[in-house]
Parts: C-alpha cells; structure tokens; sequence
C-alpha cells in the first residue's frame, strides 16, 4: 500500500512539473509571437524610410544631419544582433523619424507634396500599428516574467532556461517627442 501511495506522489509531482513546464513554454511562445506581430510593423517603417528620406531631400537637402542621422539609425536595425539590440535600434529609429517630421514642418511646399502626406500617413499608420503590438509585446513579456518569478515555477524555470525578458521600452526622450508630436494633417 505504501509503494502505491509513494508511487502516485510521484507521478502527480510529475505531472505537475509537466503542467508547469509546458506552461512556461507557451507563455515564451506567446512573447515571441507577439515579437513577430512587431517585427511585421517594423519592416514595415523600416521599408518606408528610404522613400520618405528622399521626399524630404529633395525639399530639405542642406538638412543633412539629420538625414544621416535617419540613415544610420536605419543601418543599427539591420545590424542588430539580438532581440534587445534591435528593440533599442528601433526606438532610435523612431526618435530620428520624429526628428525627420519636424524638420517637415519647416517646408510648406514639402507638407503640401502628395507623395509626402501618403508617406506620413502610411507613417502614421505604421506607428500607431508599431504602439498596439508593443503593448501587446510587453504584457505578453510581463505575463512571462512573472510566471517565472512565482512559486514554484521559479524552483525550476532557471534549471530549463527560462530567463526574464526585455520589454519593448521607448526611452524618456522619444516618449516627451512622441506626446508632443504634431499632429499630421492633409488637405484644405
């Protein structure tokens, strides 16, 4: 009788850890897609550049810092190594955009160009897409995190590899630029 009990302690802890791994594993999945979502939007804006750095060249062409600015950052991206080097590349991209638009805003005939209000508005787009994946990226990064962290998961989540995870931050700088954005607008 005793060999039975020890026995389905045993397969029950088993169980459990099994149950608890694959849980991990799904919550790493799940951070991962939500990387993927981002990184879709990301090529994206990533693609854009190149056409909208030309547009304001072409109104703005002795604003060249910050058309290399724009241009190096865009190069950081393609360079990066790992995740947590591409998420800081992007949000330095993203600043130098911003710095892009305001430099826009400076030209009239420029804001007034068709090609330049689609590329802002597809750029507009991009980035409000870019903030709802981001959301979605670092609460799916939170829900890891903390499930790694929590009794008992934590007893075993090292031993297997699980590891805290970046968030998807964007930095005080780009933050105040992002709330002072001027707003885009076409036509009249």
């Amino acid at each position: 009788m005793e060999l039975w009990i020890i026995l389905g302690v045993i397969i029950a802890l088993a169980l459990f850890l099994i149950t608890l791994y694959n849980r991990l594993v799904a919550l790493r999945q799940n951070r991962k897609n939500a990387f993927a979502d981002i990184d879709v939007q990301l090529k994206q804006r990533f693609d854009l550049v190149p056409s909208l750095v030309e547009t304001v060249k072409g109104y703005a062409g002795h604003e060249k810092e910050i058309f290399e600015k724009v241009t190096q950052m865009r190069a950081k991206v393609k360079e990066a190594g790992s995740e947590g080097e591409r998420l800081q590349a992007e949000t330095g991209l993203g600043q130098a955009l911003i710095n892009l638009n305001a430099v826009a805003e400076n030209y009239p005939d420029l804001k007034a160009d068709q090609n330049f209000q689609q590329l802002m508005a597809e750029l507009s787009d991009i980035e409000n897409k870019i903030a709802a994946a981001r959301r979605f990226f670092n609460n799916a990064t939170s829900e890891f995190n903390t499930a790694i962290q929590q009794f008992p998961a934590n007893l075993i989540a090292g031993n297997f590899g699980f590891k805290t995870e970046e968030f998807f931050e964007v930095d005080e700088d780009q933050r105040e630029a992002l709330e002072k954005a001027p707003n885009v607008k076409f036509g009249t």
